[in-house]
């Protein structure tokens, strides 16, 4: 995942040396195998963990009655020795799973990106939504100490610690957290520098976890309130989880979890295909649809997880003037796109972030592909004979892909459009100064936070370089109404700005890829990567 952009992109991850996995002797660290295809894999299972029985119907929530017991090892990319436990340093896929297992937060997001309460029973505001009270539910850490509002103004201003580089740092920059005290043991009173009505968002946080207070080793033997007990860890190999059977939510259906790392697609699959492990995270659209239905291996989709995009510079030639950008949107075909840059994996966008997500505009009519209106509008602007660099890197599946098939599709309204192929290693922070237009992608987050991140005068993270004064205060203005139905018209106007003018041409919204043995159940599949039930392995059991 790319720190920057909410991606979970792994580009970064790689571990080059070509060592043998210590669990798995066939699965040698740079990802390959030395077995070839699933007939030397028997040997290399280990014993007594997998999903046992025939091949049943792929796992969701409603399939039988949940069976308890088993070790379920779970394959993803992963950070190499680097690699640590601390929750508030979770930066790739991996590293949250581990967080999930281990610790809880205040709230997540649900499959609408809303934010529901975890640790936190409830919350409620004053009337000028600058303070906040949240109540704690009855839960204890692993060695049966309660958590209590110490451990949640611990936590944060860990986080917030100038001198650490915490990831949820920026999410919690609205908090005064001098301020901020514990009412009694289970109440927090947070206060807030302005009106903040989206404030149960910042405590679903990424990164935002509760840990004891106090609490600074992790790797050693980490102590948190989460559904797994700590085991063991190897950075870069693997970790071990046990069932915490006083979970307040409810103790585990499996006995074990292991999350294994192989940091080549290829060779997450073929351990599946093995039965090395259960679960496979991040699959590629061919890989989902060479195996979808073939018996061997079950496919997950988890619909709506990453806006595919392209971001036009606003405030740079010739993306300064609206009518091109308009034209660039009437330009792209964007079923030919996700078709051929996702193998159909996603369903196309209209040019907004969070597509199903709480607020989004789903009113606004569907862009359409309009070659001729397109061409008129660079007539109007002095862009008849266009010429444009598209700056990309395979940093994402369908990126180099979808770069190509936009490129003829704009020759086609007599657009140029030169492709630039970037370096894997820097591409997410060469894009947000450099070059005029970019391939891009988003996971998921709330639409709030999309904006606050991406679409202000300052935000950090503006790659579209969108600055309007009078766009940040309808966000100031959605912030400061406390009525739901009046804050979503406040979003609504915002958002039809962007249709009409913005920077993101938003041709498609990608499917994540999962891989699973038939045996595994409880899979979430309503939910995008980023929420709640993303991951959520206390909740999976083995048919």
């Amino acid at each position: 995942m790319n720190p920057t952009h909410d991606t979970h992109d792994t580009h970064n991850a790689y571990d080059r040396h070509d060592t043998p996995h210590p669990r798995f002797p066939g699965l040698r660290r740079r990802g390959f195998l030395a077995a070839s295809g699933a007939a030397g894999f028997g040997a290399l299972a280990l014993s007594g963990c997998g999903a046992s029985g025939p091949a049943a119907a792929p796992g969701g929530k409603g399939d039988g009655k949940p069976k308890r017991g088993g070790r379920l090892r779970a394959a993803f990319a992963g950070g190499g020795a680097s690699e640590t436990l601390d929750p508030h340093l979770s930066n790739l896929f991996a590293d949250v799973a581990r967080a999930k297992a281990l610790f809880d937060k205040l709230a997540d997001y649900g499959a609408d990106l809303s934010a529901e309460p975890r640790l936190a029973s409830g919350w409620e505001s004053n009337g000028g939504l600058d303070r906040w009270q949240v109540s704690l539910r009855k839960a204890e850490f692993h060695d049966g100490k309660p958590v209590t509002a110490k451990d949640v103004l611990y936590s944060f201003r860990r986080i917030a610690d100038p001198k650490k580089a915490f990831r949820a740092k920026a999410s919690l920059e609205p908090i005064d957290l001098k301020a901020s005290r514990a009412v009694d043991e289970r109440t927090v009173e947070f206060v807030l520098k302005r009106p903040t009505a989206e404030f149960p968002n910042i405590l679903a946080a990424f990164g935002a976890y509760i840990v004891p207070e106090g609490a600074e080793e992790f790797d050693a033997k980490p102590v948190g309130s989460g559904p797994f007990r700590f085991v063991s860890f190897a950075p870069g190999k693997y970790a071990v989880f046990q069932r915490n059977t006083a979970y307040w939510d409810g103790a585990p259906h499996l006995d074990e979890l292991e999350i294994v790392i192989a940091n080549e697609e290829s060779a997450r699959v073929n351990a599946l295909l093995g039965g090395q492990v259960e679960y496979a995270h991040e699959l590629n659209p061919t890989t989902g649809r060479a195996h979808e239905g073939k018996g061997q291996i079950e496919i997950v989709r988890l619909r709506n997880s990453a806006m595919q995009s392209f971001a036009m510079k606003t405030d740079r030639k010739p993306f300064d003037d609206k009518r091109v950008r308009e034209a660039f949107f009437l330009i792209a075909d964007r079923k030919e796109l996700v078709d051929g840059a996702l193998a159909g994996a996603g369903e196309i966008g209209n040019d907004l972030f969070g597509k199903g997500y709480e607020y989004y505009a789903d009113g606004l009519p569907q862009r359409e592909q309009d070659l001729d209106r397109a061409k008129s509008l660079l007539k109007k602007a002095g862009a008849e004979d266009l010429r444009v660099t598209l700056d990309t890197s395979p940093v994402a599946a369908g990126f180099t892909e979808a770069a190509s098939i936009f490129r003829d599709q704009a020759a086609k309204a007599g657009v140029e459009v030169k492709v630039r192929t970037g370096s894997k290693d820097s591409y997410w922070q060469d894009i947000l100064d450099g070059g005029t237009l970019c391939s891009y992608r988003s996971g998921a987050m709330p639409i709030e936070a999309h904006i606050s991140q991406r679409l202000l005068t300052d935000s950090t993270t503006n790659a579209t370089h969108w600055q309007h004064k009078d766009f940040d205060a309808l966000y100031q203005q959605a912030q400061s109404t406390k009525d739901k139905k009046a804050r979503a018209g406040v979003y609504q106007r915002m958002q039809r700005r962007l249709h009409a003018e913005g920077g993101f041409l938003v041709w498609g919204f990608a499917d994540w890829i999962l891989g699973t043995a038939p045996g595994v159940r409880g899979i979430e599949t309503d939910a995008p990567a980023n929420s709640l039930d993303w991951a959520r392995f206390d909740k999976v059991w083995l048919a």
